[in-house]
């Protein structure tokens, strides 16, 4: 890692986003997007559902299964004012999402409030069906957090679970720069296909483009697939408001995935690992490191990643390979009895980050200004600039229901 990501200036990682090159509607076909392929300094383009000739035989697609929540509730006082709540994760220690989900009765969570100054005192409630029964749902106020509140939700029948609560209550989280009001087609297009563990409040949204079509045109050119999860948290909008990287904080989110998989990733490596999303690639590479901390220190008793801590000692000192790394990450998890890895990630890639677990990545195209951002400009260098001003040269639809690129990385082992 020649470069210092803590002292890069994200005012060089900008350029002009006209409004009207955001999709503020997803296009009638998932897989009709465009597919712009950067190879080797070239440009080229097609469509998502020839992605298959863009990817060598035998290669091993990895995608993230998170489901997006309806983490968006508005509640209207007794006085008419509305008040919105934004759920982002849960409050407290976790071991699971599932448990967190099948809650039943009541449940805490990390919460973004808009109008919170119309919120005095007292709960807020909301009356809706849920399987045609009629709920009860009320919100308190918990506790002031330094970036969000902690809300305490509780409901009748308290035999629903807050799955069930969440899903009637709630309406689609679709992005700040999408400004309309959501559609019932938001509740199946913000989705993947293949989306499977709820916990999200952003989807994976390179994901999205995905249909059986295309695994069927995968499946016959022997493109294995595979799924992890990281639940996305709001986090991946947030602006990066400091100068220099140093002062940004990194959100961190919650990975999921089974020790199986990590075994399948071994056996991949030598196959080529192409990432569908900036989260499944954070998630691969995080399990690098996560696997180089217990090749350091064998009898290490958590494992999670903090914003710098591969761009530090001794992890910027000693590594080991990718097989060495899943090996030892596998061996830990055996010790412990453990069928799956589930903790939280605050990796961030920037620029100097050399790529440990991936040789492509498929990714939409991001805002200014962004964490999103600087992961395409690590993975292809000052070229990020001219795949960007191609996208937007060449119509080209930009942010989550835009299209998206399929990026072959130049820093990678």
């Amino acid at each position: 890692m020649t470069t210092n990501p803590q002292e890069i200036a994200i005012a060089d990682y900008t350029y002009e986003l006209p409004n009207d090159r955001i999709a503020h509607f997803p296009l009638p076909e998932r897989d009709a997007s465009k597919l712009l392929v950067y190879r080797n300094g070239q440009i080229t383009e097609t469509l998502y559902q020839s992605i298959d000739t863009q990817l060598p035989e035998g290669c091993l697609l990895v995608f993230n299964n998170t489901k997006v929540i309806n983490a968006r509730m508005v509640f209207t006082k007794s006085t008419g004012g509305a008040i919105e709540i934004f759920c982002l994760e849960p409050a407290g220690p976790i071991t699971e999402y599932t448990t967190v989900m099948n809650q039943k009765g009541s449940a805490a969570w990390q919460c973004l409030i808009g109008g919170i100054g119309k919120w005095k005192d007292g709960p807020l409630e909301k009356r809706l069906q849920v399987q045609g029964q009629d709920v009860c749902l009320q919100a308190r106020l918990a506790a002031k957090l330094p970036d969000a509140w902690e809300v305490q939700f509780s409901w009748e029948p308290a035999h629903l679970s807050f799955a069930e609560i969440i899903a009637a209550a709630g309406d689609v989280p679709l992005p700040p720069y999408i400004k309309r009001a959501t559609t019932m087609a938001d509740d199946e297009r913000y989705q993947t296909i293949f989306a499977q563990w709820e916990g999200s409040v952003a989807a994976p949204t390179a994901g999205l483009h995905f249909t059986e079509r295309i695994f069927d045109k995968l499946a016959q050119r022997n493109i294995e697939r595979q799924f992890v999860t990281l639940h996305v948290g709001a986090g991946t909008f947030k602006p990066v408001k400091a100068a220099t990287m140093q002062e940004h904080i990194m959100h961190a989110e919650w990975i999921d995935v089974p020790a199986s998989t990590i075994a399948s990733l071994i056996t991949a490596l030598h196959r080529g690992i192409v990432a569908v999303g900036t989260t499944s690639l954070r998630t691969l590479e995080s399990l690098y490191w996560m696997g180089a901390k217990v090749w350091l220190q064998p009898d290490i008793a958590q494992l999670q990643l903090e914003q710098w801590d591969v761009y530090q000692a001794p992890l910027n000192q000693r590594q080991p390979s990718p097989e060495e790394a899943l090996t030892a990450l596998l061996g830990w998890l055996q010790q412990r009895n453990l069928d799956r890895l589930f903790t939280q990630t605050q990796l961030l890639i920037a620029p100097g980050y050399t790529f440990r677990m991936v040789k492509g990545l498929v990714t939409n195209f991001h805002q200014p200004q962004s964490t999103l951002l600087l992961l395409v400009a690590a993975a292809i260098g000052e070229d990020w600039r001219k795949v960007y001003q191609y996208a937007l040269e060449n119509d080209f639809r930009f942010l989550s229901y835009g299209d998206g690129s399929l990026l072959w990385v130049v820093n990678s082992e």
